[in-house]
C-alpha cells in the first residue's frame, strides 16, 4: 500500500501540550526526566533478564517483551513531543502514518503480552505441576509472536484506513502525536468508514484482552481461596500482585480515555489524560515489576556484584 497522499497536504504540525510560552521548559524538562526514566529503566529490565539464568523463565520472557515494547512504543513519539517544547513541531504525512502505525502496533501487542501475562499467572496458580510442560519455551514464544500479529493486524487496519482519507486544508493536528480520532478531524472527505473501523479495532482489543485477564483471575482468585493457609494464600497474591497494577494502570486509562474522546468537544481533554497511558504507564512498569519482585532485586544485587566487584 503506497504512502502517497493525493492530496495538497505534505506534512502536519502538532500541537503543544501547551500553548503557554512559560511553561515549555518546565514541561520540557518534566518529560525529558520521564523518558530519561522510561528508558533507563526498562533498558536496564532487559538487560538484568538476558544476563541473569535465575530469570530465564516464562513470566520473566513476557515481561522482557513487555519491557521492549514500552521502550521501543515510548521512542516513538517523545522525541518528537520532546522538540514541539522548543520549536514548532512540524511532521512530514510519510513521518505521520508511520508514527501513527508503530503507535497502534506496540499499543494493540502491549494489550496481548498482558493477556499472556494473565494466562501465565492462571498456570503457574491453577496447574502448578504443570506449569514448566504448559508454559513451555515454543507456547510462549507462540503467545508473544500471537500478541506481535494482533498488533501488527490492528495497526495495519487504522494505518490503511487512514491512507483511503484526503487532507485539503488544515493541518494542525490538534495532538502530541498522530492519533487516529484527532487526524480523523482534518479530513476533507468522509469518514465514517474510519470511524467505525477504529470502535472496531479498539472494542475489539479491548474486550478480548479484558475478557480474558477478567476469566484468567477469576480462576485464579477461585484456587486462591481454596488454600488452607494464609501464608500461602499471601504468596499467591504477591505472585500475580505487580501484573494486576500493570493491568488496571494501562486498560484503565488507555480506556478511560478513549472513552471519553469518543463525546463531541472532549478531544482536548483527552489529549491531557492520554499522557498517563502513552508517558507515565512505560515509566511504572519497570518500578512496579521490581520494587515488588524478590527475584529482580536479587538478580539485580547479584549482578551489580559482579560488575563492581
Amino acid at each position: 500500500m503506497s504512502l502517497r497522499n493525493s492530496s495538497s497536504v505534505t506534512a502536519f504540525i502538532l500541537m503543544k501540550l501547551s500553548e503557554q510560552s512559560e511553561l515549555q521548559l518546565p514541561l520540557l524538562l518534566l518529560f525529558l526526566g520521564i523518558y530519561m526514566f522510561t528508558v533507563v529503566g526498562n533498558l536496564g529490565l532487559i538487560t538484568l533478564i538476558g544476563l541473569n539464568s535465575s530469570l530465564q523463565t516464562p513470566m520473566y520472557f513476557f515481561l522482557f517483551n513487555l519491557s521492549f515494547i514500552d521502550l521501543c512504543y515510548s521512542s516513538v513519539f517523545t522525541p518528537k513531543m520532546l522538540n514541539n517544547f522548543v520549536s514548532e513541531n512540524i511532521i512530514s504525512y510519510v513521518g505521520c502514518m508511520t508514527q501513527l502505525f508503530f503507535f497502534c502496533f506496540f499499543v494493540n501487542s502491549e494489550c496481548y503480552v498482558l493477556v499472556s501475562m494473565a494466562y501465565d499467572r492462571y498456570v503457574a496458580i491453577c496447574n502448578p505441576l504443570l506449569y514448566m510442560v504448559t508454559m513451555s519455551p515454543q507456547v510462549c514464544s507462540l503467545l508473544v509472536f500471537g500478541s506481535y500479529m494482533a498488533g501488527f493486524a490492528g495497526a495495519m487496519a487504522h494505518t490503511g484506513s487512514m491512507l483511503r482519507l484526503t487532507f485539503c486544508d488544515s493541518n494542525i493536528i490538534d495532538h502530541y502525536l498522530c492519533e487516529v480520532l484527532p487526524l480523523l478531524q482534518l479530513s476533507c472527505t468522509s469518514t465514517h468508514v474510519n470511524e467505525l473501523m477504529f470502535f472496531i479495532v479498539v472494542g475489539v482489543v479491548i474486550t478480548t484482552s479484558s475478557i480474558s485477564i477478567f476469566i484468567s483471575y477469576a480462576l485464579i482468585l477461585s484456587t486462591i481461596l481454596r488454600i488452607p493457609s494464609a501464608e500461602g494464600r499471601s504468596k499467591a497474591f504477591s505472585t500475580c500482585g505487580s501484573h494486576i497494577i500493570a493491568v488496571a494502570l494501562f486498560f484503565g486509562s488507555g480506556a478511560f480515555t478513549y472513552l471519553t474522546t469518543s463525546f463531541p468537544g472532549s478531544m482536548n481533554q483527552g489529549k491531557y489524560i492520554s499522557v498517563f497511558y502513552t508517558n507515565i504507564v512505560p515509566m511504572l512498569n519497570p518500578l512496579i515489576y521490581s520494587l515488588r519482585n524478590k527475584d529482580v532485586k536479587l538478580a539485580l544485587g547479584l549482578t551489580l556484584k559482579r560488575v563492581l566487584f
